[in-house]
């Protein structure tokens, strides 16, 4: 019987926590860098106050073809897009909570960190970094960020 009092007791609590706040997403979208290649969105913001990029490959956003060959050609492509969708979204770099880059080759570490640092500062957000088998269209690097919207 404990237990059923104690259920009864919880689920008007889900669902006044589930039902009494309307999450606010909303879909960004730019021209300013590649247009995503799956079923999935170029960012996210939730309640107009943190952003949720998808991962950006090194795609050039109006031809869609892939931008150079080395590490630092792509990480500047790649950071170039980020920064577009950024903007699109009202903030920018040094709002950068937390990164994720995922590498091809983690010997290429030093060369995509050098120009990863240009980009996000003195400021930097939490990161992880990880070697992958593969990326999409065999990108060298893919970063993703999440950042507050001021």
């Amino acid at each position: 019987m404990r237990t059923i009092v104690l259920l009864f007791t919880f689920i008007p609590m889900i669902l006044a926590q589930t039902t009494g706040t309307t999450t606010m997403k909303t879909i960004i979208k730019t021209e300013q860098a590649p247009l995503p290649i799956g079923p999935y969105n170029q960012a996210v913001a939730v309640q107009g106050q943190l952003l949720f990029t998808a991962g950006q490959i090194a795609l050039d956003p109006k031809s869609g073809q892939m931008v150079g060959t080395t590490i630092q050609e792509q990480t500047v492509q790649v950071c170039e897009n980020l920064k577009a969708i950024l903007h699109a979204s009202h903030t920018d770099f040094k709002h950068a909570v937390k990164t994720t880059v995922f590498l091809k080759n983690f010997n290429d570490f030093t060369a995509m960190n050098e120009i990863y640092a240009r980009y996000f500062g003195e400021a930097s957000p939490a990161r992880s970094t990880v070697e992958v088998v593969r990326l999409p269209k065999d990108a060298l690097v893919e970063i993703e960020v999440i950042a507050l919207i001021p």
